[in-house]
């Protein structure tokens, strides 16, 4: 059955006001009420609810005391007001994640050895952390070295702890790189511990994967899984500089 488009617009343009779809949405929560209830909750007046309220014929119907409630089509509406709702939001933050500079592969690589060296010097200045484990490994025999998943387990922290505190490790704040979450805001460690997990433990995999999602912001498979990207702030603060009423550049 083929759609009718003109009766889509119609509909599509009768919940384009705002005020139209909080009449549905207060409708949908109180179940049915008055004209005056309703022009006294949203503070309007008479003659423009009474044009609104016209423009939603079908949606509404009058009970037998001269109330309004939803109709089914009003039902309809209101699961399609929360749809869309729904994917303003996940629009804003779509716009909010591609305005940011993201990070360069080589800028990250550098942040990443920057990071595993000081990390690998942490190790080999506390020799109490070797020492100890393999003392312990030693006594029940396990013949196995375990001094590398030690380092993995001390790298994995020290990334999760300095980016879960501040969106930054040693390493990314001297290649001027943050972590941050999907929609801008300031990384949570729960997040930042999910992320790492992968650098520390499966980078191989990690950046296969990541380099097969094809999408720019996620050079690894674990910055989707968390909803995290890596953004270039000394490329923001210099393009904020330069543009300070983020207008676009004139053509010559």
């Amino acid at each position: 059955m083929a759609v009718d488009q003109e009766n889509v617009t119609r509909i599509l343009s009768a919940l384009s006001h705002p005020l139209r779809r909080q009449i549905l949405q207060f409708l949908n929560e109180k179940e049915e009420c008055s004209f005056t209830d309703l022009m006294t909750a949203l503070k309007v007046d008479t003659g423009k609810l009474s044009f609104h309220i016209k423009n939603l014929e079908a949606f509404l119907e009058q009970t037998p005391t001269g109330k309004y409630k939803l109709s089914k089509v009003g039902e309809n509406a209101i699961a399609l007001i929360r749809d869309l709702e729904a994917w303003s939001v996940e629009t804003e933050i779509a716009r909010k994640a591609t305005a940011l500079p993201l990070a360069s592969f080589k800028k990250r690589t550098m942040a990443f050895l920057i990071d595993i060296g000081i990390a690998f010097a942490l190790f080999i200045a506390i020799p109490a952390i070797p020492s100890v484990f393999s003392s312990i490994t030693t006594r029940i025999g396990i013949l196995a070295d375990f001094n590398i998943i030690l380092f993995l387990l001390l790298f994995w922290m020290y990334l999760t702890l300095l980016e879960g505190f501040a969106g930054q490790t040693l390493g990314k704040r001297l290649a001027g790189l943050k972590v941050v979450a999907i929609d801008g805001k300031r990384l949570p460690y729960d997040r930042a511990a999910v992320r790492n997990f992968g650098v520390a433990f499966l980078l191989p995999f990690d950046l296969l994967v990541g380099i097969r999602l094809k999408d720019k912001r996620y050079i690894r498979y674990f910055d989707k899984f968390s909803g995290t990207i890596v953004v270039d702030i000394r490329h923001a603060h210099s393009d904020s500089v330069k543009n300070p009423d983020n207008e676009p550049p004139q053509e010559r």
